[in-house]
């Protein structure tokens, strides 16, 4: 069967099983796991096999050899694993890879609010910027949070703002959810050093310099787009601020209400958000700019400090400590904080981990490697290709990464010399904007983490993330017809 039949399939099991039959997400999500998984054939193995041989050698410069070595390992590897466990691989290497982020980020966010800390800050930001101003405070925020640090990390430190804020403006709080998303999420795929784009800037030969300053230009393009989406959607679309697994409106309020005097000033309630963004920020430095030096004790240090895991579990002990001092040593209260916390984390963590199952045996259909050939069939000029091919497969897998990286692999065997690859690196970089729904990550944590619906998330944060994508493409595309860099 045709690889685009089985992800037409996956797609209806999931978007039906969610909105028609009202099934969990998480169900619904393995459901459509299973369905591909079985419907997957010794076939689609091997394309895929084959298919993350060529995007494997073309980073690491192998020989044929080693390519094919490498494809018939992959194959012989997935062939003798039954459906259910490959979807379990999925799930878990999922788990393993955003379970304690969300975890810690979970407890971050309820410390943040139940401590005080959000509504300092929020108070904070009132004063400084204004009522009116406070939206474009948090897409400046989200944009430069989130060059260092991965979106659904970003998210959730600067959403217990959004509430605070909506709780202390009693409106806009649509507003506040995708201004905050608008920032985050371009930079994510367009500057360096998160990894997306640090890798395609490495596969297409981009120098970081030019990939760093190009992506911020763009960037910071598309943020302005999906800030203007934002407050165009937040005139026609109200989204009331919703009770979550952790926190009720009654709590909340009360959280609001209380006097000035008795919250937290404001550096420390600024320290949970600051400090894995500086040590991530460190690692990557480290990483990115001296890698020569990573044997150091010093870099070592920090290398380990600025593991994303780590750098979130320092940042949640920080934030428990800001709870407990505020609350003078109620064990009770602050136990209950964490376990609302972890209840409302944990069911994050099941559905985005069955999107990463769901996408995962999506890959195996070899999928990516379908789209590329169908692109090319279709002679569509360059940088439009990039971004249609990696558009593709972040629908078909989810993961805006994975897709910058499967594109950038199959456009690098093609590239024209008329072409500069800055602007092929950035046309891959917006084109993991759309379409972001059920399969992706970063979909589930706005979409439980707001208190939005599935259908509210599809009706508002997937057209503004598409249209930002859109406009990003038709940027770099001017920018090579005004200034080729040729």
């Amino acid at each position: 069967m045709d690889p685009l039949l089985i992800l037409a399939l996956g797609m209806i099991v999931v978007v039906g099983g969610i909105l028609l039959f009202r099934l969990h997400a998480f169900l619904a999500l393995l459901l459509a796991a299973f369905c591909v998984g079985i419907i997957t054939g010794p076939d689609h193995l091997k394309q895929y096999a084959e298919d993350t041989a060529r995007i494997e050698a073309t980073k690491g410069n192998w020989d044929a050899d080693r390519e094919t070595a490498f494809a018939e390992e992959t194959y012989t590897s997935l062939s003798k694993q039954t459906t259910s466990q490959r979807i379990a691989s999925g799930f878990g290497k999922t788990c393993a890879s955003i379970g304690i982020l969300i975890a810690m980020a979970a407890i971050i966010g309820k410390c943040l609010i139940d401590s005080g800390a959000a509504d300092r800050i929020v108070r904070t930001m009132l004063r400084f910027f204004g009522e009116a101003k406070a939206s474009l405070a948090f897409l400046f925020s989200g944009f430069l949070l989130g060059i260092p640090v991965f979106f659904d990390t970003v998210f959730y430190l600067m959403l217990p703002l959004g509430k605070a804020m909506r709780m202390r403006t009693g409106h806009n709080y649509l507003l506040y959810i995708m201004s905050i998303g608008a920032g985050a999420t371009m930079a994510h795929s367009l500057v360096p050093p998160t990894p997306g784009p640090l890798v395609v800037a490495e596969l297409l030969g981009v120098p970081i310099a030019q990939m760093l300053f190009g992506g911020c230009l763009v960037a910071a393009f598309t943020g302005f787009i999906g800030f203007t989406y934002a407050q165009f959607a937040n005139r026609i679309w109200d989204v009331p601020l919703r009770p979550t697994p952790d926190l009720s409106l009654e709590e909340l309020k009360e959280l609001s209400e209380r006097p000035e005097e008795t919250l937290p000033p404001f550096w420390l309630s600024l320290m949970p958000i600051l400090l894995p963004v500086v040590l991530i920020s460190g690692q990557t430095t480290v990483n990115t700019f001296f890698p020569d030096s990573k044997d150091s004790l010093l870099a070592e240090w920090i290398l380990l400090l600025g593991d994303k895991n780590v750098a979130l579990v320092i940042a949640g002990i920080t934030a428990l400590l800001t709870l407990a001092w505020q609350q003078r040593g109620s064990k009770v209260e602050l136990s209950q904080s964490v376990q609302a916390a972890l209840a409302s984390g944990g069911t994050i963590i099941l559905i985005t981990a069955a999107g990463g199952a769901f996408g995962t045996v999506l890959q195996q259909t070899g999928i990516g490697g379908r789209i590329g050939e169908l692109a090319q069939d279709y002679g569509i000029p360059l940088i439009p290709l990039a971004f249609f091919v990696t558009m593709l497969v972040r629908t078909a897998q989810g993961s805006a990464t994975v897709a910058m990286i499967t594109a950038a692999g199959i456009v690098a065997s093609i590239q024209d010399p008329n072409v500069h690859p800055l602007y092929l690196a950035l046309a891959i970089g917006c084109g993991s904007k759309p379409i972001a729904w059920m399969n992706d990550s970063g979909f589930w944590v706005v979409c439980k983490m707001s208190g939005m619906t599935e259908s509210e998330t599809l009706r508002y944060w997937t057209p503004m993330t598409a249209f930002m994508g859109f406009c990003g493409l038709l940027a770099v595309m001017t920018m090579s017809a005004i200034y080729p860099m040729q």
